[in-house]
């Protein structure tokens, strides 16, 4: 008994022992790091967050024992930790968030196995603190970076440096909404692997370089709410991979390049608020596989009776809203079953609206507003309740409704004028029932021994009857 007690109490202080010098091999290669990066990466922290910043008391071991917000580490090959991840301001809850008077340090690039860096909001103020997105020694991150996202970042001033082209393992470039300037930099062909490249939001002007179709395995490409021009390369249709294309909000003319109908992988396509033209049937002619499709506001003119809409079985989004659509609304466009959202507003288009539009049983949203469409909406309750203030159908000076609900009624559109005639015996009675603002409703009395019996009553539920002549 007393051997086995002895023996447990032998374990026990060894195991206390193993504990006491694994916590004490702070500089033992599991937590080793070299000293030139462990003082990059303190220098790097506080010219983004501040100089009172002390990283060398706070957290001595930042790939160990103390690692750093928004700082992550990787053991390499020659037992060493290095710095593989920086995150500034409010992109995780553990993040430090950047000063005021913050800078983009040149020390940033002596990091050399850095894989991921993400500034968020650090350089706020284009007039007060403007910071220039540097220029040079981006190849230093040429076999290590994979992921560069520079976000909400109006003080973030000057061009896309070309030398980004440089960064052949990048998989993502995000430059979204800084204050960058310049053209779209054709070094950025050169991102082989880039399967992402978002650079909305910014002030970039010229044309879509026609390389950038050699981005074999992008995904997604959103050069939105910039001021790019000129005509879209046709080369973008040798993007086989592409899932959304973005585009809106630019300066873009001519017509959509029908190689864009190789892209049967494409699933959004937003080109609104440019200066397309080309017409409407010709624009949709290849894309009836895409779902989103995005093509408002822009000059494109045609009319909706020339699209074979039986072909878009896909479609879930379809917004033709101010591009100077005429002619009718087709009943054909019941055809897109799989249809959630349609937008026709403000265009031209006239004649009536068929209720055969009901039958787009996913429809959530349906926009004929500012229009000169007529004639009577005779859509069911159901359809009203269904879709609320999501059917826009006002501004239709000729368009009214069938009055069948007190409750659910289309707003900002008049009921309709109804005549209904009524005979009994002698006597014929014709009703005109109208909203109360336009007409008043009339009924007329006649017939042996009578002169004229006139009836005259509102709409809205009040009755008023006027005695002319009668003769007993």
């Amino acid at each position: 008994m007393a051997m086995r007690f002895l023996s447990w109490k032998c374990n026990f202080v060894l195991c206390f022992l193993f504990i006491i010098l694994c916590c004490k091999g702070k500089d033992s290669s599991l937590t080793t790091m070299k000293k030139k990066e462990k003082e990059v990466i303190y220098s790097v922290i506080q010219l983004f967050v501040g100089k009172w910043w002390n990283g060398s008391y706070l957290y001595p071991d930042p790939c160990g024992w103390t690692p750093i917000q928004g700082v992550s580490c990787e053991q390499y090959d020659d037992g060493f930790w290095y710095v593989t991840t920086v995150n500034f301001g409010p992109v995780f809850d553990n993040s430090h968030m950047c000063s005021r008077d913050a800078k983009f340090p040149q020390q940033l690039f002596n990091l050399k196995h850095l894989k991921v860096l993400s500034l968020s909001s650090c350089f706020l103020s284009p007039t007060k603190n403007p910071v220039k997105l540097p220029l040079s020694n981006w190849d230093k991150f040429s076999h290590s970076l994979e992921s560069l996202t520079l976000r909400s970042n109006p003080g973030l001033v000057g061009t896309i440096p070309s030398a980004i082209g440089s960064l052949r393992k990048l998989q993502s470039l995000v430059l979204l909404e800084n204050g960058l300037i310049g053209k779209l930099p054709p070094s950025i062909s050169n991102l082989v692997r880039l399967r992402q490249l978002v650079l909305a939001g910014n002030y970039l002007v010229g044309e879509v370089p026609d390389n950038y179709g050699g981005l074999s395995e992008l995904l997604i490409f959103d050069a939105s709410r910039n001021n790019l021009s000129g005509v879209l390369p046709s080369t973008l249709g040798s993007l086989d991979s592409l899932l959304k294309l973005d585009l809106s909000n630019n300066m873009l003319e001519g017509k959509l390049p029908k190689q864009l109908g190789r892209l049967k992988n494409l699933t959004l396509l937003d080109i609104s608020h440019n200066k397309l033209r080309g017409g409407l049937a010709e624009t949709l002619k290849e894309l009836a596989f895409i779902k989103h499709l995005v093509l408002s506001n822009n000059p494109l003119g045609g009319d909706l009776s020339g699209v074979k809409w039986e072909n878009f079985l896909n479609t879930e989004t379809l917004d033709l809203s101010n591009i100077g659509l005429e002619g009718s609304v087709p009943e054909s466009m019941e055809k897109m079953k799989r249809l959630r959202f349609l937008d026709l507003s403000n265009n031209n288009l006239s004649g009536n609206v068929s209720r055969s539009l009901e039958n787009l049983t996913c429809l959530g949203a349906l926009h004929v507003n500012g229009n000169n469409l007529t004639g009577r909406l005779d859509f069911s309750e159901r359809f009203y309740m269904k879709m609320g203030m999501r059917f826009a159908a006002w501004n239709n000076a000729n368009l009214c409704y069938i009055v069948k609900s007190k409750h659910q009624v289309p707003y900002g559109v008049k009921p309709c004028v109804q005549n209904i005639t009524i005979s009994e015996g002698f006597s014929t009675v014709k009703i005109t029932e109208g909203n109360h603002e336009d007409s008043s409703v009339v009924a007329s009395l006649g017939g042996s021994g009578f002169y004229g019996l006139w009836w005259v009553f509102t709409v809205n539920g009040v009755l008023n009857v006027f005695l002319w002549n009668m003769l007993s």
